[in-house]
């Protein structure tokens, strides 16, 4: 009976609350996207009030009760058009995705703008195509999403950065880096302090009337990043968790590998030196077995890997490994057995590294304010033994509705990181990588005992320095002696911890209808502290720092900003009118101190400068650079089909003289949508068609500090006297390069918008490039700073979007864009045209680039190779003194202009990037390439692995294409013999110029999000899980050779840290 009355009572409830639900009276309702699934967080407002409520998790919303039937709402949600109906009990309401982008806002200078009403060239990247990234550095994301813009990245380790060229070069001597902008104010901080996982959007500005307004730090384009902000809603907890590996992209050089065959090649080399000096074969076959084993000095390889019975040779007389010599040599020193095994040098300091990051958000906030809270750590193992990248970061944004006409925010940024790296700035033999990728296939990386097994002691493995200390003064590695990178890597410190703070501020106060002043202000200090020392047991530490080395560099960047703008917008009929008016004031400073010592007390134990008792050196310097502006925009449309732009800044700089510090910059454009006018309403396959035009002028201040005046060196004279000397001499009319932009193109979606696209073409000339005029050393300086010289960039940018399929379960698009763009040297200062090239290039030379009027940047001015002379050897062209042309075996011979030869330039013919991505029931993949085509690059790696052997100068790696050289068996090869004491087999030349195309696959991702109707139950609103492969490979000319690290296209690929591949699994839940 009571189990009877508990089931009545249950029916009775469930029986009212559904009457409760049906009650007519309540208006509410349910909204979805065009899948079907729940929308939540979506706004629901009473139109032209406040009034409103937003929906739940489910999608569904309940108007208050003052709400009348046919009351009219509108409907809002972020990337979703809007929808405005009237109100009614029971409602469904369908929202589309805002895939066709006319009317998107877009982050620009100072503010956001309508895509339709912008009337200048601009590249988005928004938090969606972010999120499919998996990137320390979100700049890293960039390449190849953006046209017109370029990333070029030289290092691979952790907390590397690219280098950005947006639309080529604008200078010869000043920067070209864009202006990054972070949260609407200019950022000189740290990149890697930035959380990806924290970033909305990146915009990328790329003509006047998108930079004007950025004056003198706007010139070469400017990149904006935007961070997430709170929204009006329940709050969302999002947790996003990836673990990945990462090894080693790059391609090897395709080299000797095995020590047979690197032997054999070698002992060929001694021996065709030993016949061309008049040996009998037996003799020459004789004496080339004795070199091997003899110093480096005359022509041998110190020490082999190889044990051979005695009384018998190394190597045949047919030029083979001896049958009956085996690999690891036992030798003997001190009472103790070693053994000589080669190792692999590349693998060894290569390897499989760990990855993973945990990102932890929380978004919300109603209609009186709204915050975003995240906590972010990364922990990167280096592909490089001995590198890792370890970062905290945490981030508060809110903003608060204080009352009717006061809007105040903050913004709240701290990253920590600590850095260890393997020592790529060395140079020489003490760069790691330079070590790795030289050495010869014969040479062990560890010492190893009599049965082969690899020693160990209290400081870890002990590495072979080449230096005899354990294996005997006979056994020198003739090629990087006193050197191991590898296990100095493991022993030597090289560590950066860095702490980055930002905090913006802002207060919107409403003055008027349609008037707002906006006041912000921020604050960015970073401080780095950075230790290396070189350990004393092994090799080059031991000999010259037998207890010890420390190196303290300490250094710190602080700016502020400030900006006091006022805003103003009224509409009036069918105009619309936005103005822009206010001040900016910017200041940086940078400082360091270093300091080394010798004789620590405790190697591991204190690696302080007092731990040490010797001093050595000590220095610190501060710099500060200030600008100001005064700001004004104005932004006119007539019926949403005309558009009309004007800005204007006055700009100073603390990088000119006080009299010449104040510059002028301006931009102005026009837009007009055809499809808005009647007469093309019967077009209907063209949905939008936009015709844009801009014409501005920038100036650029990126230059050294003080070139306006004098500078002195101060000395130390006797006693306490102080001493000082000339270090430059000033030039205070010195300005701004003024750089003209002009822009214009066209914007276009067709078939109910499933094609979409545009054009650009831009012409961007600099003008008073700066230049140093040189002067007769008798002066006693080299000469000082002007601007005198013009460049001009033109070109032309197109992208391409489309959707193939498209239905409520399936949706798959390409995307491509191209540049393509050419750059000339109009004018130089001459007293700077030394040389010419191609007879009517006046210009001068740095290194194997020319500079010269008429030719783009980073022109190759070289020797041009002729082939193989009959003997085998290398030759060049050059004119004898009657003026004909021949060649010869000499090198330095070749002295005059004509010799030398325009062998094209650096700069690629275009380059861009394409990508698709296909959607379907749950699941989502994608993939995205970027591609360079043209250009030449200087394969210097390649140029090295190509010499032969001479005096002092043996036991290097040796490239396979080696193996094809001329020889009287070969005699219509290409490739000069390899003959020992050929100095000049490798000389510069356009032999080593290759085609620097390149064509990368950079990110491939697959997920899949789980049914809403699964992850409801557990308290979840949604649950994606992925994996993704970050810069997987890439294809060039020649295997070994990356071009993407330099856009100067010198290539040494071999000093660098290799890009890493990276292949990440995640797992992304939200609350």
């Amino acid at each position: 009976m009571r189990k009877r009355s508990l089931a009545t009572a249950f029916l009775c409830m469930a029986l009212g609350g559904q009457m409760l639900a049906q009650n007519p009276k309540t208006i509410g309702g349910q909204v979805t996207d065009e899948n079907g699934e729940p929308v939540i967080g979506a706004q629901i407002k009473v139109k032209g009030t406040s009034t409103g409520t937003v929906t739940n998790v489910d999608g569904e919303f309940t108007l208050p009760a003052t709400i009348k039937p046919g009351t009219v709402i509108v409907i809002n949600y972020l990337g979703m058009e809007s929808q405005t109906v009237k109100a009614a009990p029971g409602m469904k309401i369908s929202l589309h995705s805002e895939d066709r982008q006319l009317d998107d806002v877009i982050v620009v200078a100072y503010g956001q703008q309508k895509k339709s009403s912008f009337t200048g060239s601009a590249g988005v990247v928004d938090s969606k195509s972010l999120e499919k990234r998996q990137v320390n550095n979100v700049m890293d994301a960039l390449q190849g999403n953006v046209a017109g813009l370029q990333s070029f990245q030289s290092s691979g380790s952790p907390d590397a950065v690219p280098e950005f060229r947006i639309r080529g070069f604008s200078s010869l001597n000043a920067g070209n880096d864009p202006l990054i902008v972070l949260d609407g104010v200019p950022y000189d901080g740290l990149w890697s302090s930035i959380n990806p996982a924290d970033v909305a959007s990146i915009t990328v500005l790329k003509d006047a009337a998108s930079n004007a307004l950025y004056g003198a730090r706007g010139a070469n384009g400017v990149i904006i990043v935007t961070t997430k902000k709170g929204s009006q809603g329940k709050a969302t907890v999002s947790l996003d968790a990836k673990l990945g590996w990462s090894s080693r992209s790059s391609k090897r050089y395709d080299t000797i590998d095995d020590p047979a065959q690197y032997l054999e090649t070698y002992y060929g080399g001694l021996y065709a030196a030993n016949i061309a000096k008049g040996q009998t074969p037996y003799q020459a076959h004789s004496n080339a077995n004795a070199t091997l084993y003899r110093p480096s000095a005359e022509g041998g390889l110190g020490y082999l890997p190889y044990a051979v019975p005695d009384g018998q040779y190394l190597i045949g007389d047919n030029g083979k490994l001896n049958p009956n010599a085996t690999l690891g040599n036992r030798v003997y020193n001190n009472g103790q057995v070693y053994t000589i095994m080669p190792d692999d040098w590349i693998d060894e300091t290569y390897r499989t590294a760990l990855r993973q990051e945990y990102n932890l958000s929380v978004n919300g906030g109603n209609q009186q304010g709204q915050f975003y809270a995240s906590l972010g750590y990364l922990d990167n193992e280096g592909i490089v033994i001995g590198s890792d990248y370890e970062r905290y970061t945490a981030r508060l944004k809110a903003n608060y509705q204080a009352n009717k006409w006061l809007n105040v925010g903050g913004n709240i940024n701290f990253a920590h990181s600590v850095t260890n790296n393997a020592d790529e700035d060395a140079t020489g033999s003490n760069n790691i990588f330079y070590q790795a990728a030289s050495m010869a296939p014969i040479y062990p990386v560890y010492l190893r005992d009599g049965e082969g097994n690899i020693l160990r002691n209290e400081y870890g493995v002990v590495g072979d320095y080449g230096d005899g200390a354990y294996l005997g003064s006979s056994y020198i590695r003739p090629y990087i002696s006193q050197s191991n990178g590898i296990t100095d890597a493991k022993l030597n410190t090289n560590q950066t911890t860095s702490n980055t703070f930002t905090l913006n501020g802002f207060a919107d106060v409403n003055i008027l209808e349609g008037l707002t002043a906006t006041v912000t202000g921020s604050v960015y200090s970073s401080s780095n502290r950075m230790t290396k020392t070189v350990n004393p047991y092994y090799g080059y530490g031991h000999m010259s720092y037998p207890n010890g080395y420390v190196y303290k560099y300490d250094y710190n960047y602080y700016s502020v900003n400030f900006q006091e703008l006022l805003k103003y917008n009224h509409s009036f009929g069918k105009h619309n009118v936005s103005l822009l008016a206010g001040h900016e004031n910017y200041k940086h400073s940078y400082d360091y101190m270093t300091g080394d010592r010798k004789n620590m007390f405790s190697y591991f134990g204190n690696q302080e400068l007092d731990g040490a008792t010797t001093f050595i050196s000590n220095s610190s310097y501060q710099s500060k650079y200030n600008t100001e502006g005064w700001i004004f925009r104005g932004l006119y449309d007539y019926d949403g089909k005309y558009f009309g732009q004007v800005s204007y800044r006055r700009d100073a700089s603390s990088r000119f003289h006080p009299d010449h510090r104040w510059g002028n910059f301006y931009s102005f454009g026009g837009a007009w949508i055809i499809t808005k006018e009647d007469w093309m309403k019967d077009i209907t396959w063209l949905n939008m068609l936009k015709l844009k035009a801009s014409f501005g002028q920038n100036g650029n201040d990126n230059i050294d500090d003080f070139l306006y005046t004098d500078t002195y060196n101060i000395n130390k004279g006797e006693g306490n006297e102080i001493g000082l000397t000339l270090k430059n001499i000033g030039n205070e009319k010195i300005t701004w390069e003024t750089v003209t932009n002009v822009n214009a193109g066209f914007e276009f979606e067709l078939l109910k918008s499933r094609l979409r696209g545009g054009l650009d073409y831009f012409y961007r000339k600099t003008t008073d490039m700066l230049c140093t005029i040189r002067v007769p050393l008798s002066q006693g300086y080299a000469g000082y700073s002007s601007n005198i010289g013009d460049m001009v960039n033109k070109g032309v940018e197109i992208e391409l979007e489309g959707d193939p399929i498209y239905t409520k379960n399936i949706k798959w698009t390409v995307g491509a864009n191209l540049t393509a763009y050419k750059n000339k040297i109009v004018k130089l200062n001459d007293d700077n045209k030394y040389n010419e090239l191609d007879g009517g290039h006046p210009g001068y030379t740095s290194g194997s680039y020319y500079y010269g009027e008429g030719l783009p940047m980073y022109t190759w001015r070289l020797k041009k190779y002729a082939g193989v002379a009959e003997d085998g050897q290398s030759m060049w062209y050059i004119h004898d003194k009657e003026g004909k042309l021949t060649t010869t075996t000499n090198p330095n011979d070749i002295t005059a202009d004509e010799d030398y030869y325009n062998c094209g330039t650096a700069l690629p013919d275009f380059y861009g990037g394409f990508n698709t991505s296909l959607s379907a029931y749950g699941f989502d993949f994608n993939i995205a390439f970027a591609y360079s085509v043209g250009g030449k690059a200087m394969d210097w790696g390649y140029q090295s692995l190509m010499a032969s052997p001479t005096s002092g100068f043996t036991g290097m790696a040796i490239h396979k294409d080696v193996l094809n050289a001329w020889s009287e068996s070969n005699p219509t090869s290409n490739v000069p013999r390899f003959q020992y004491g050929d100095e000049y087999t490798n000389a510069t030349s356009d032999r080593f110029l290759t085609n620097a195309s390149w064509l990368a696959l950079q990110n491939v991702s697959l997920g899949y999000t789980l049914p809403k109707t699964w992850v409801k139950n557990l308290g979840l609103s949604n649950v994606r899980i992925y994996v993704s492969g970050e810069n997987l490979t890439y294809w060039s000319h020649r295997k070994g050779f990356d071009p993407r690290i330099s856009y100067s296209g010198s290539v040494s690929s071999d000093v660098n840290y290799a890009p890493a591949r990276t292949v990440t699994a995640g797992l992304s839940v939200q609350f």
